[in-house]
C-alpha cells in the first residue's frame, strides 16, 4: 500500500521529481555543449563540420536522455522538458550577453 497526497501517490511524485531533476541535467549538458561550439567557432577551420556534429551529438544524447527518463509515461516527459526549458532559462540568464550600465547625463 502506498501513500497518496490528494489522489496522487508518493511513488509518482518522486519519479516526476527525478524526471525534473533528468531535465535539468540534460538542459544543462546541452547548452553548456551549445556554448562551447559557438566559442570554438572563431578558431576553427571548419566551423560547419564543428556546428553539424556538435548538433548531432547534443540532439542525440538529449533525445536519448528523454527517451529513457520518459519511461513511456507522458508525465514524466513533461516533467524532464520543464527542467530542460528552466535550465535553458537559467544559464542563458547566467551565460548570456552581459549587460552594461549606461552612464546617465
Amino acid at each position: 500500500m502506498t501513500m497518496q497526497i490528494q489522489g496522487i501517490d508518493i511513488e509518482t511524485v518522486m519519479l516526476l521529481v527525478a524526471s525534473f531533476t533528468a531535465g535539468l541535467a540534460l538542459g544543462a549538458g546541452y547548452f553548456i555543449a551549445l556554448w562551447k561550439t559557438v566559442s570554438r567557432l572563431a578558431h576553427t577551420t571548419r566551423p560547419g563540420r564543428l556546428v553539424l556534429i556538435s548538433f548531432v551529438t547534443r540532439l542525440a544524447v538529449l533525445l536519448a536522455g528523454l527517451y529513457f527518463v520518459m519511461g513511456g509515461q507522458w508525465m514524466r516527459l513533461a516533467a524532464a522538458m520543464l527542467g530542460f526549458v528552466l535550465m535553458r532559462m537559467i544559464l542563458t540568464h547566467y551565460l548570456g550577453p552581459k549587460k552594461t550600465m549606461q552612464a546617465v547625463h
